[in-house]
């Protein structure tokens, strides 16, 4: 009985430790500089986290301006997170994408737009049947401009929904590039079950109510 209480009592002590240890690596995180990514060739970087980024990847490919986007992690307080370790949820990581697109077509407001449209803006940790901290929503800015732009939307959002909005917005530091069998996947499975079921009715939602000047024809 003596051994099983103190084993139990060093249990509840590693738990309080790592459940501090996460919320410092947190904190850390959100109130960190926001690092801002330079255009290159005259094309800018964005990034959203917005549940499983198979979905994702392919909702903004859809839309005007954006010449590619990458699957990846985002988010969290590891370095070089993998698919299974981002699973675990013990990364902080969520599974996220990388916006490619021409600032001249499409403006970053657009896209934030294209973030809230093309989820379930009130559901926690997940988006559909994806559910933990692996697939929260969260949106990155790099600078003042776009963290005023996305809370003003949050905003205006919750008010229009009457809701609380899930989405977290969290200053940019870094983007790891997920293994290549991620990328481009609905498009390279388009008879997966999951694509099938999840990913190409999450885009027709989306296309259903997005204004059809700011798709790509034949998406």
């Amino acid at each position: 009985m003596k051994n099983l209480i103190t084993l139990l009592a060093v249990t509840i002590l590693f738990s309080c430790q790592n459940s501090a240890q996460s919320k410092k690596a947190h904190e850390s995180i959100i109130n960190a500089k926001p690092i801002e990514v330079p255009l290159e060739n005259g094309k800018a970087r964005a990034y959203f986290a917005s549940g499983c980024f198979w979905c994702v990847e392919a909702v903004y490919e859809s839309v005007k301006g954006v010449e590619e986007s990458i699957s990846g992690y985002s988010g969290g307080h590891s370095n070089n997170p993998t698919y299974e370790a981002s699973n675990t949820g013990r990364t902080g990581h969520a599974e996220a994408v990388e916006i490619i697109y021409d600032p001249n077509v499409v403006s970053f407001e657009t896209l934030v737009d294209v973030y809230f449209a093309s989820q379930n803006p009130t559901q926690v940790n997940g988006q559909g049947p994806d559910k933990g901290s692996q697939y929260r929503s969260i949106l990155f800015y790099q600078n003042e401009t776009q963290k005023q732009i996305i809370l003003k939307k949050k905003v205006a959002l919750a008010k229009k929904l009457n809701a609380t909005i899930a989405a977290e917005v969290y200053p940019f530091q870094k983007f790891w590039v997920a293994e290549d069998y991620h990328q481009n996947y609905e498009r390279l499975h388009p008879n997966h079950p999951y694509i099938q079921r999840i990913s190409i009715p999450r885009l027709n939602r989306f296309k259903s109510q997005f204004p059809k000047e700011l798709l790509r024809e034949g998406h």
